[in-house]
């Protein structure tokens, strides 16, 4: 189960909700980001634009997948409406830049959080959406099981990526031999190892598992191999020194996780939320104390949340589960 991946912080929250009932005070916003949010009237939020499962559109335009619905459940926390956001399509190269520039006002784009990033780039990862790794999708007709079956291969691969230095890092460790093909653009990669320039193609498991979904008949002649060689939590950033706002994104996830454990649904938030006597679940749903108003929201701005997109284990079934991971 989905909770599973979060019990420790799931753990906690119900002593941190708690708690924070004790120290919440009626205030304005105090976020200049949330500020300018609300004054614009959507929420605008950097994705991908052709990932499946994390941010894709759908045939009728609508943008679908686990990054998607996480801008939503912070634009339905701020606006009560999980439709108050805009989606700008970022880039690997342009995505620090564009939330840097307040083009974007947070990052959900499947960005592996590492100290790196967060100690020099001015931003700071709020929430971790969804834990992968780097894996390696081969041709079945190349007969390889496993990634110690790739001494000498080309590998396809993003350059600057937190992949290329893993790649380097395990082969060297394992003392085996390969040779890097570097392309930037997503769809040439991925045209590059279809098309047989490179023997395995190498990026977030969950990249792979969503490229092999897009094949059709094709996914069969593909496998992604057993072996996970780093650690990538993929989380959502936002810009350093609106802490108000941080907060705000935070909260949101935490409230999504909760909601899963307490079997609070996008189809029972509205009773739950007038007829819960659990005190947690009272808390949480705003019922009782003020922790909305301490992150400047409403104070039900987790049933606004559950009521837009579900809880985390409801997006988890609808944008995860059927790409087969």
């Amino acid at each position: 189960m989905t909770v599973s991946n979060v019990a420790r912080a799931i753990g906690v929250l119900a002593f941190l909700l708690a708690a924070a009932t004790t120290g919440a005070r009626a205030q304005g916003s105090g976020s200049a980001t949330l500020d300018a949010i609300r004054a614009r009237g959507q929420l605008l939020c950097g994705t991908a634009s052709n990932e499946p499962g994390f941010a894709l559109a759908d045939s009728q335009g609508v943008i679908r997948g686990i990054d998607a619905d996480t801008c939503r459940a912070v634009g339905a926390a701020i606006f009560g409406d999980a439709s108050k956001v805009k989606f700008v399509a970022t880039t690997t190269q342009n995505r620090f830049t564009a939330l840097q520039s307040g083009e974007v006002d947070m990052l959900a784009r499947r960005t592996t959080w590492t100290l790196s990033r967060e100690a020099n780039l001015g931003l700071e990862f709020a929430w971790v959406n969804y834990y992968d790794g780097t894996g390696f999708l081969v041709k079945k007709s190349a007969g390889v099981k496993s990634i110690n079956e790739m001494d000498g291969a080309t590998i396809c691969v993003q350059p600057g990526t937190s992949t290329e230095l893993a790649i380097a890092d395990y082969f060297r460790q394992n003392k085996l031999k390969w040779q890097p093909i570097l392309i930037q653009d997503l769809n040439e990669i991925q045209g590059a190892f279809m098309s047989g320039r490179c023997d395995a193609y190498s990026t977030d498991s969950s990249a792979l598992a969503s490229f092999r979904f897009t094949q059709g008949a094709k996914a069969d002649d593909l496998l992604l191999l057993p072996e996970i060689i780093s650690k990538e939590p993929l989380g959502v950033m936002v810009r350093k020194g609106d802490d108000k706002f941080f907060d705000v994104v935070r909260w949101t996830m935490f409230g999504l996780w909760q909601a899963e454990e307490s079997g609070i649904t996008q189809a029972n938030v509205a009773d739950k939320a007038k007829t819960t006597t659990n005190p947690d679940e009272r808390r949480l749903l705003g019922l009782e104390g003020d922790l909305g108003k301490a992150l400047g929201l409403d104070n039900a701005f987790v049933v606004n949340v559950i009521k837009g997109v579900g809880n985390y284990g409801e997006i988890w079934d609808r944008d995860i589960t059927p790409l087969g991971i």
